[in-house]
């Protein structure tokens, strides 16, 4: 059987035993934005939500294969947090709205948060209504931290989260005891031997954070740090008609470009002032992280990470061999921010234009048409090697580096399963020499205008159901399909 705590789980628990019920990428409240957007476009798929209830409910009625209740975990990035783009209103807020966040949304301050996910359980009460009788029967709910809901962070914000769950209570009775059955697990969770479970985000350099258990920004603790994907998300993706959040990292510069001109002339300079002002944006919070304020945070980081360690009777060693795992934030470089923008090969294309330009200029009178066909061939040669090797640093899909993570953290926390999300593609496969299994858990993340497209992205609604047996820890990856309930995933 699965005990809920192990060393490292989430707290809060009772320590009975469990079987784990794990899903990620959720992403409620994506589609909140208050942007222009042609009719339509961007919704967040109703059949996601129904399908989420439906799976709640049929495993809230199916007992669980081993111990005395479901442990449903969310993997990360239930809320979307950063995807969404809520303008101030005249709601009361002791964090006054910056510039920034008048111009793109409510930004991540705890009462900021607590805003937006108010917002969240109106727009997805189904949902709520849903965990909320799950957890009546007595089951119990950890949310893992993700890149788009590191606003879990804020206690007031996991509090709102317990309240606006307990509201669909039937009686006070049952409102107390659902509230300690809902944890928060900033860094991971652990069932010793059987699973580990994080959302892999700290392995992907544009969405790391640098202080996992400390996420503020450096000069402005009242707000957590912004990355580069959150900057990326807010300047360029939500005010731009017609880009979406899934898929536009994927674009190369000549994929912006196209879509650029799509949008005409005005929409093409507006598309390339956003970008300007995103890679203004990144520099200036590069800057905090040589301020004072950054040595103050790192220390009360260490700290943190001292009592987190204490908490869960584990080796401080243990956490920070983890730590170092994780990917340093690709907003700390210069050439992390450069290349991750495309801005160093745009500069290596205008440098092989001005330099053929100059041959050519020369050409006319001064140069043999051999020694200029040389020169040419050069550059062309220079642009060729210098652009395939910037393109080799850029690092968009961070899977590899989930799957080659998961053989390492085996070792550190041992388990038969690996569990992780983030990269909304479905995975498993063995590890760590077959000592393990690691298994990415996809998204229940899609669009309404794609879930049906040819070639549009469309949500696994992936699971996992892990529990024991007498052979021992036994994880069963399943997809749910409205019509029939959780079918084998791939079978």
């Amino acid at each position: 059987m699965i005990p809920s705590i192990a060393s490292g789980s989430a707290p809060g628990s009772n320590g009975q035993a469990e079987s784990l019920l794990v899903l990620s990428d959720v992403h409620l409240g994506s589609d909140l934005n208050d942007h222009p957007q042609p009719d339509g476009f961007g919704k967040r798929s109703r059949s996601v939500d129904r399908d989420l209830v439906g799976m709640i409910h049929h495993y809230r009625r199916t007992p669980p294969p081993s111990g005395a209740r479901w442990r449903i975990v969310f993997a990360g990035d239930f809320v979307d947090f950063i995807g969404i783009a809520i303008l101030p209103t005249t709601e009361s807020l002791a964090t006054e709205p910056n510039v920034e966040e008048r111009e793109h949304g409510l930004g991540n301050a705890a009462d900021h948060a607590l805003a937006k996910i108010r917002r969240v359980a109106a727009r997805h009460t189904d949902v709520f209504e849903a965990l909320a009788a799950f957890l009546a029967e007595g089951h119990a709910m950890t949310i893992v931290h993700g890149n788009h809901d590191v606003e879990f962070h804020w206690e007031t914000v996991q509090s709102e989260m317990r309240a606006l769950v307990v509201a669909h209570a039937a009686s006070p009775e049952i409102a107390a005891a659902i509230t300690a059955r809902i944890d928060f697990a900033p860094l991971f969770f652990w069932a010793e031997g059987v699973a580990y479970i994080e959302h892999g985000h700290q392995y992907d350099a544009m969405c790391a954070n640098e202080h996992p258990l400390m996420p503020l920004s450096p000069l402005d603790p009242r707000r957590i740090a912004r990355g580069f994907c959150d900057v990326l998300l807010r300047f360029v993706v939500r005010p731009t008609r017609g880009l979406r959040e899934h898929g536009h990292e994927n674009m190369g510069i000549f994929g912006y470009l196209a879509f650029g001109a799509g949008l005409g002339a005005r929409g093409l300079v507006q598309l390339g002032v956003s970008f300007a002002r995103a890679i203004i944006e990144m520099f200036r919070l590069r800057s905090e992280w040589i301020s004072d304020g950054a040595k103050a945070l790192r220390e009360e980081h260490e700290r943190r990470l001292a009592a987190f360690a204490i908490a869960r009777r584990m080796d401080l060693s243990r956490i920070t061999a983890l730590l170092a795992l994780q990917k340093r934030p690709i907003i700390r470089t210069i050439h992390g921010i450069l290349g991750s923008l495309l801005i160093d090969r745009l500069a290596l294309a205008l440098t092989a234009i001005l330099a053929l330009a100059i041959v050519g200029a020369f050409a006319i009178h001064h140069l043999s048409p051999w020694f200029v066909a040389f020169v040419v061939a050069a550059v062309v040669a220079a642009w060729t090697v210098t652009h395939r090797y910037l393109a080799r640093q850029r690092q968009i899909d961070p899977d590899a580096a989930l799957r080659e993570r998961a053989g390492r953290l085996v070792k550190l926390f041992p388990a038969a399963f690996v569990v992780m999300g983030h990269t909304h593609i479905p995975v498993k496969m063995p590890v760590a020499e077959g000592q393990a299994t690691y298994i990415n858990v996809g998204s229940w993340s899609e669009e309404e205008d794609q879930a049906d497209a040819s070639g549009g992205y469309k949500a696994a609604r992936t699971h996992l159901v892990i529990h024991t047996a007498e052979s021992g820890p036994v994880a069963e990856f399943l997809t749910w399909e409205s019509e029939i309930g959780p079918k084998s995933f791939g079978g």
